[in-house]
């Protein structure tokens, strides 16, 4: 549970991270933060306070948290939690009061003596089994913006972290009302302390992840404190995702372009029949027309003339919805055994798949910073070896390379897990002039920080791996094949193969498809402060659902708009992050780093970091990223296969066609999921699975 809680807050951190409120900001992407919580006056009394609640969780409050949890199960924890949630009835219960919210002052009394007397004092929740009454959030802050009460100046306050004038109000309320803190005994304030222990354990794996995964943890931090009041004041919170997806699919249903076309040719006629017959036709290829338009592929030189161009993996029931929304589906892929342990996650004794990949680093670069990369290895040390080049933006933490570490390391593997090189960490650790975009130069840099890993290995545990395979997803998956070719001209790695997942064919293409979903805030609904929390709380609900309902998911429930919202920012969150690093943005000081940040995009970076860095103008850039460079390779290489869909948002039919000219059976298409939006689905993981066995046939 622990994993998923943060899967949920990790996402919503990627999702709303991002600047684009502000309406009368000249901005491409306007500062979010400062519609939710206005102007930041004391960035630079904030940071240093951030900076030290960071140190003073990492050194005290933490090895706490690991102690109680390596004494108590994860059973154990998450009972006093939930008693300690019942104990806490009286805030929700005057806070609905006030707001005038009766329906929920009712379901939260009806919980409380329900479960008090049921439910073991509040230990079990038989009301959510027997009522289907789910608790509320409410607590004195949303009672005083309720009431009207402004926000007022947001600051960092010492170990409570971001708060507001009100905020810190509501706490005062919600400790005043709250019985558990007129405990006075010596032996009751030992149960107090042990409660209040085990309640702010739950914020540590939210802590560690801003902490580690982004290069401005003080800016996400702010953000998503911003939002996360917004929502709780405006009872977002409660949103019923089952009837979200029922309006987005009957909003969808409504529209006849959401409608597949099937692309038809007209079969020759006899000339004796011409007259008076029913011309028959023959479908000759199954296209989503309307999916490609959404998703933005340029169809001006698209023709059906003698098009043909299969899917070889069908997933029946996908019931697809537009490009971006589809992949967005790439959130469900999960696999048995990665985290399942009966210890919380800061336990010691926690022994899942996830808990025992360990961390180390390499030297790269003299002056620069070592190089984090994850590893674990089979009892065989000599096994083959899996490294995987994760999407775009990500780091070492990425729960979608963690996954396929379980997948590859149970087919016999060991794994190394590396970040992506167009990432802030990677940048650090390279020489301070390296700008990454470029595959063919990330490429030589990659297998030179690679070559450094399987060194440090080797040496440390006196082995020398089997074969290689490099598994890589998205931007990964580009520039892996690069990588290929690189090793075709000039063999470093030994017995190696390439596996590509949805590899952008056209870099600069896929780059422009990416911008234009970022971009699009502006020609969205007016109420855009209201509409990005109502997909956030969506989005919190949908990952809060029972794992076994996940596995029935086949509709999201996020309409066109609401995705190129989401996958649009999540984008620039991550180039963010890269230019605060590449720019030198301080953690520790006010910066006007943002304002430059705000206003780039893709296109933008690769003008100012790329073009400007070479003698070379766009158009030579254009073929230089993309796959047609290394079309040889392609065509007669052997040791690569390359997974993609043919309704892939970040490509056109044309690139795929091309692609498909170039590689042959070597390119396998699925007929839906978009951009790794069919990662979850089995019929590609069995695939996958075929495909990296080490069983003899």
């Amino acid at each position: 549970m622990q994993k998923k809680s943060v899967v949920v807050i990790a996402l919503l951190l990627c999702l709303f991270s991002q600047n684009f409120i502000v309406l009368a900001s000249e901005n491409k992407y306007p500062d979010y933060a400062l519609e939710y919580l206005g102007e930041d006056r004391w960035e630079g009394y904030n940071r240093k306070m951030f900076n030290f609640n960071l140190g003073l969780n990492k050194y005290v409050i933490r090895p706490i948290h690991i102690l109680w949890s390596s004494i108590m199960p994860e059973y154990g924890m998450d009972r006093i939690q939930a008693a300690t949630n019942n104990i806490e009835y009286p805030i929700r219960l005057l806070s609905s009061l006030i707001q005038r919210d009766f329906e929920t002052s009712k379901n939260e009394t009806i919980r409380f003596f329900t479960n008090t007397i049921l439910g073991l004092g509040g230990m079990y929740d038989p009301a959510k089994t027997l009522f289907k009454i789910e608790q509320s959030s409410e607590n004195m802050e949303q009672a005083l913006a309720g009431c009207k009460m402004k926000n007022g100046k947001f600051f960092v306050f010492p170990v409570l972290s971001f708060t507001s004038f009100r905020g810190l109000l509501g706490r005062l309320l919600d400790t005043a009302l709250n019985p558990g803190s007129y405990i006075a005994t010596p032996v009751l304030a030992i149960v107090k302390a042990g409660l209040t222990v085990n309640k702010t354990s739950y914020m540590q794996p939210l802590i560690k992840m801003v902490e580690s995964n982004y290069a401005d943890p003080y800016e996400i931090a702010k953000k998503i404190y911003g939002l996360e009041g917004y929502i709780k004041c405006k009872n977002l919170d409660r949103i019923d995702i089952t009837k979200q997806m029922e309006l987005v699919k009957s909003d969808e249903d409504k529209k006849v372009a959401q409608k597949p076309v099937i692309l038809k040719q007209k079969a020759p006629t006899p000339p004796e029949e011409k007259d008076n017959k029913i011309v028959k036709t023959e479908v000759t290829s199954q296209i989503y027309m309307p999916s490609f338009l959404k998703g933005g592929a340029n169809l001006d030189d698209y023709s059906t003339e003698n098009f043909k161009l299969d899917a070889d993996i069908i997933l029946p029931n996908f019931n697809p919805q537009t490009p971006v929304v589809d992949s967005m589906r790439t959130a469900l892929f999960d696999l048995p055994g990665v985290d399942e342990s009966v210890w919380n996650e800061l336990s010691v004794w926690n022994r899942s798949f996830s808990k025992r990949i360990r961390t180390s680093s390499v030297g790269v670069t003299e002056g620069r910073n070592n190089y984090k990369f994850r590893y674990i290895m089979q009892k065989d040390k000599s096994s083959p070896l899996a490294i995987i080049y994760p999407s775009i933006g990500e780091g070492i933490m990425s729960s979608h390379s963690v996954l396929l570490a379980k997948l590859f390391f149970d087919a016999g593997y060991s794994v190394v897990i590396q970040g992506s090189h167009f990432q802030w960490e990677f940048v650090k650790s390279m020489p301070s002039d390296y700008r990454p975009g470029l595959p063919a130069r990330d490429a030589i840099a990659l297998r030179s920080v690679t070559t450094k890993i399987i060194d440090n290995l080797q040496k440390k545990y006196s082995c020398e791996f089997g074969n290689k395979v490099f598994i890589g997803t998205s931007f990964g998956a580009l520039t892996s094949l690069f990588l290929g070719e690189l090793e075709a001209r000039d063999n470093t790695l030994g017995d190696t193969k390439f596996i590509s997942i949805c590899p952008p064919v056209d870099l600069i293409y896929a780059m422009k498809q990416i911008d234009k979903n970022s971009e699009e805030w502006n020609k969205s609904s007016e109420d855009l402060k209201q509409r990005v929390a109502l997909t956030a709380a969506k989005v919190m609900k949908l990952y809060q659902s029972k794992d076994e309902s996940k596995k029935e998911i086949n509709y999201l429930p996020f309409s066109d708009e609401e995705g190129k919202l989401i996958t649009g920012f999540v984008m620039h969150q991550k180039l963010s992050d890269l230019i605060f690093t590449i720019e030198n943005g301080s953690k520790s000081a006010k910066s006007d780093i943002y304002h430059v940040i705000d206003n780039m995009n893709y296109r933008d970076y690769a003008e100012k970091y790329l073009l400007s860095s070479t003698d070379k103008n766009s158009d030579d850039l254009s073929y230089e990223v993309s796959l047609y460079s290394i079309s040889d390779y392609l065509e007669h290489g052997t040791n690569y296969k390359i997974y993609h869909s043919l309704n892939d948002y970040l490509t056109n039919t044309n690139q795929l066609k091309k692609l498909k000219e170039y590689s042959g059976n070597k390119t396998v298409f699925l007929d839906n999921g978009s951009h790794l939006g069919f990662l979850y689905r089995q019929e590609f993981i069995e695939n996958l699975k075929a495909t990296v066995s080490l069983k003899k046939e």
